[in-house]
């Protein structure tokens, strides 16, 4: 009985094992048809996994509630991917996306993807597609017909070559289309002309050649923006003349000739044509009846052959801000301005537009303007007075004015981005100015006064008092001396005397009193505390740590100028040791901020918690009286300024954190501390501080929240830490300073600003982009020298670098310091970049995500590498 019952117990297991294995069998086999199968398997292949990026998605839960996926209403299907800069690397595998059959937002840009799977195209939902920012290096495959319903697609900053494919003819749904920058070099194919949807067009930045297709300028009745820029297309102005619904229409680079006359129709806001072969009466553009000047916002019509007279015209232009019409061949015309009519304007070009006579007394009241170029011209008699506040770019060189530069323009000179008079014949009466200055903006000038700016004009006169003086000068520096000395003296037996006090007394416990007063080389700061021992010192690694504004005082002895490191725009820089050698570069806001100390603190409490390989640490803060006082790590190899211009660590002509010198000697992370300045000589590692810096910005633009816009993105902002890594500096400290936009110590750096002088992170992106060129030309921003074939000199790097790269002559721009240590292709390219990184326009520049992404594309194999 025992055994036939047990018998019977055994045979019921048996049956349930096998129920249960089967049932566990058909849920797996159902798994493996599942769109979670799909997304996780998916993740999996392309280098993600659920441990490392739970935050992705997470497996214990169920797929719709991933972050990155988006399901119908019943939360059975995935109808959205949306997977941006996750680090995807490689070819998209098979059976994983392209098996999502209800799948209609597909968002993959800012990774490392190669290629497409072959079950792709069965995507036949898909209505938003994009991958740009990607290592697509195909032709691109026909197949992209099937996407019968597609709306926005775009595949902008890869490397996609050859041709469109005629199946874009299938693509009837298709709104928007960026192509842009990457390397189709074929004609634009007659199917996209059956896409009458569309809306946006962007087809910049390639190789497209030979006329656009038959019907173009009639095939979208939709259309709004048209970008064509940077191409070889040829035609004329009539292929756009029924283009009515058109407000952006941006055909510079190409080959256009023809009359401007046609172009302008229906409702445009923005027309760049520049750099093309136009021609013709602009006059004429006026009796076009369907044309409303009143819409026109930014206006580019430079380098061509455009002729005529322009100012009668400008009277009916209310809302334009941009107007650029240099390099032109227009007839003899006096500057004349309908100022009423441009109070809007931040921006105007007249270079090399043939004006005479005196510059318009009106023009002082474009109280918008940021920008202004009148150089190469024909203007005399004496300056107006260009006073107004957001002025940043003026140059007037290469005309006949005369007179006094007006002191009110002297003393806004120092706060502009960049400013020229040179080849004029006008009097500089100012001895502020550095000797670079007076060379680059004011050539043939020196510190007397008054001097003839122009150089053929520059005598210097023989003073009939010369010997008077020089023994008046002799006898005024000696006086000096003895007084320099009988000070040192004196301070050196003070400082004697207080080591002496405190080495009898360090064993008690001073209270020491306020308010405080230091003084630097240009300035003096106060720290308005009473108890010095009771202001306290947040570090944030180390909360138990009880630092007070004494242990600074202590660190610093005093903050002597002895430890000062550099004066920049923000305050005083110090270098110090706190409690168990830690250190330390102080930094002093001394410049008040309109935060409270609640709301300052809250503001570098949160700084602190912003981590990354690429960022300058902050260490912790004091709030001492009206200071803040920021506590950062202190960076080793000093700021990239001085080790591309070779200068000594210890010279405070801007922000440098070290003033140490690197000896031969390997550190305990076996790197071989030979020099940083050593190091710069290569492509490689200049590179590696652009790829870094760039990684900075973009964990601030795209990683934080909110977003984190730098402000003062600038080469001196650069750090290299004792493993030769680039930090960024300073990031957040801008903000401190209060809310108003305007405040001049939150503006970028003369050199590193905008034109636009907006804060918003394409003002960062622009900063990056004149490092980035620094580096590969090993040239200042302003006030280096700037070749040309034709003996002209450009006013500042920027502006160099942008004319050699339109001409694609970029190469004759390198460093030779570098031009044989790495391939000077990727040097070219790095050109190119910082060309897209400084852009007149914002909307012109790329993201930082974008940024990286390119500078990766020609990252320098490391020596392991090559074989």
């Amino acid at each position: 009985m025992g055994f036939a019952l047990f018998g019977t117990i055994f045979i019921l297991s048996s049956l349930f094992l096998k129920s249960t294995l089967g049932q566990q069998q058909e849920q797996q086999q159902s798994m493996a048809n599942t769109d979670e199968f799909f997304i996780s398997h998916f993740f999996e292949k392309m280098g993600i996994n659920s441990s490392s990026s739970s935050h992705v998605y997470n497996l214990s839960s169920s797929v719709c509630s991933w972050e990155s996926v988006f399901c119908d209403a019943k939360q059975e299907n995935v109808i959205g991917l949306i997977a941006p800069n996750l680090g995807l690397t490689g070819p998209i595998p098979d059976n994983t996306i392209g098996k999502l059959k209800k799948l209609q937002h597909l968002d993959l840009s800012t990774n490392q993807i190669t290629d497409f799977p072959s079950d792709f195209w069965s995507l036949v939902s898909i209505k938003t597609l994009n991958l740009s920012n990607n290592k697509f290096s195909i032709n691109l495959p026909s197949n992209i017909g099937n996407f019968g319903l597609l709306e926005r697609l775009d595949l902008s900053f890869n490397n996609f070559s050859g041709s469109l494919p005629d199946s874009f003819t299938s693509l009837a749904s298709l709104q928007v289309v960026n192509l842009n920058r990457n390397q189709f070099d074929s004609i634009i194919p007659l199917g996209i002309t059956s896409c009458h949807s569309l809306i946006s067009i962007d087809l910049s930045c390639n190789s497209f050649h030979g006329s656009l297709p038959h019907g173009f300028d009639t095939a979208f009745p939709k259309l709004k923006s048209l970008n064509l820029a940077g191409n070889g297309i040829k035609g004329r102005g009539s292929d756009f003349s029924k283009m009515v619904s058109i407000t952006y229409l941006n055909i510079s680079n190409n080959l256009f000739k023809g009359s401007v006359v046609e172009i302008f129709q229906g409702p445009l806001e923005v027309v760049d044509l520049s750099s093309n072969q136009f021609e013709g009466h602009i006059s004429k553009v006026n009796f076009s009846s369907t044309f409303d000047w009143s819409h026109l916002v930014h206006l580019d019509l430079s380098d061509n052959q455009i002729s005529g007279q322009f100012f009668s015209d400008l009277n009916q232009t209310h809302n334009l801000k941009h107007l650029n019409l240099a390099n032109n061949r227009f007839s003899k015309q006096t500057f004349i301005l309908h100022i009423h009519e441009l109070h809007g304007l931040e921006y105007l070009n007249l270079s090399k537009t043939n004006l005479i006579g005196r510059i318009a007394d009106g023009i002082t009241m474009l109280t918008r303007l940021k920008t202004l170029d009148l150089s190469n011209n024909h203007l005399a008699g004496k300056l107006p007075v260009l006073s107004f506040k957001t002025l940043q770019n003026l140059d007037l060189s290469n005309n006949n004015l005369t007179g006094d530069i007006p002191m009110s323009l002297l003393q806004k000179l120092p706060w502009m981005e960049r400013f020229n008079f040179s080849y004029n014949n006008l009097t500089l009466c100012d001895s502020e100015f550095s000797l670079e200055t007076l060379r680059s903006a004011f050539i043939g000038c020196s510190n007397s006064c008054p001097i003839a700016a122009n150089p053929t004009l520059f005598k210097r006169k023989t003073h009939r008092h010369r010997g008077l003086e020089l023994a008046l000068a002799l006898a005024i520096t000696l006086v000096c001396l003895l007084v320099a000395l009988l000070l040192c003296a004196f301070g050196c037996r003070r400082k004697t005397r207080m080591w002496d006090v405190k080495q009898e007394s360090c064993n008690e416990e001073h209270t020491i009193s306020g308010p405080f007063s230091f003084k630097t080389d240009s300035t003096t700061w106060v720290a308005d505390v009473k108890v010095a021992s009771l202001v306290p010192v947040v570090i944030f690694e180390k909360p138990l740590l009880n630092f007070t504004f004494s242990d600074l005082l202590s660190a610093t002895s005093n903050f002597d100028r002895d430890t000062l490191l550099a004066e920049g725009r923000f305050g005083p820089v110090y270098r110090g040791f706190l409690a168990g050698g830690v250190h330390v570069a102080i930094k002093v806001l001394v410049h008040g901020s309109t935060m409270t100390d609640h709301e300052a603190a809250t503001e570098l409490e949160h700084l602190g918690r912003i981590k990354h390989p690429n960022l300058v640490p902050l260490m912790g803060y004091c709030l001492a009286g009206e200071q803040r006082i920021a506590i950062y790590d202190y960076m080793e190899n000093g700021n990239l300024h001085n080790l591309l211009y070779d200068l000594p660590l210890g010279v405070q002509v801007t922000e440098d954190w070290s003033t140490d010198t690197w000896e031969e000697e390997a550190n305990e992370n076996g790197i071989q501390n030979v020099g940083s300045e050593v190091l710069l000589i290569t492509w490689q590692f200049r590179h590696k501080i652009a790829l870094g810096t760039a990684r900075a910005l973009a964990f601030l633009h795209h990683g934080c929240s909110p977003p984190i816009i730098h402000r003062d993105v600038k080469a001196s902002s650069v750090y290299l830490d004792y493993n030769l890594e680039p930090r960024l500096s300073d990031f957040g400290l801008a903000k401190i300073f209060g809310n108003s936009v305007d405040d001049e110590t939150t503006r970028g750096c003369p050199g590193y600003a905008p034109p636009d002088d907006t804060i918003t992170p394409k003002s960062d992106v622009y900063g990056f982009g004149v490092i980035l060129l620094e580096l590969i030309t090993g040239k200042k921003p302003v006030g280096d020298e700037y070749p040309d074939d034709d003996n002209s000199k450009a006013p500042n790097l920027v502006s160099w670098v942008r004319g050699l790269v339109r001409m694609n002559r970029g190469s004759r721009a390198i460093d030779p310091k570098i031009r044989t240590t790495g391939d000077e292709g990727q040097m070219v390219e790095g050109l190119k970049i910082g060309y897209l990184c400084t852009a007149d326009l914002p909307a012109k520049r790329p993201s930082m995500q974008q940024v990286v992404g390119l500078l990766k594309d020609i990252e320098p194999l490391r020596a392991s590498e090559e074989i």
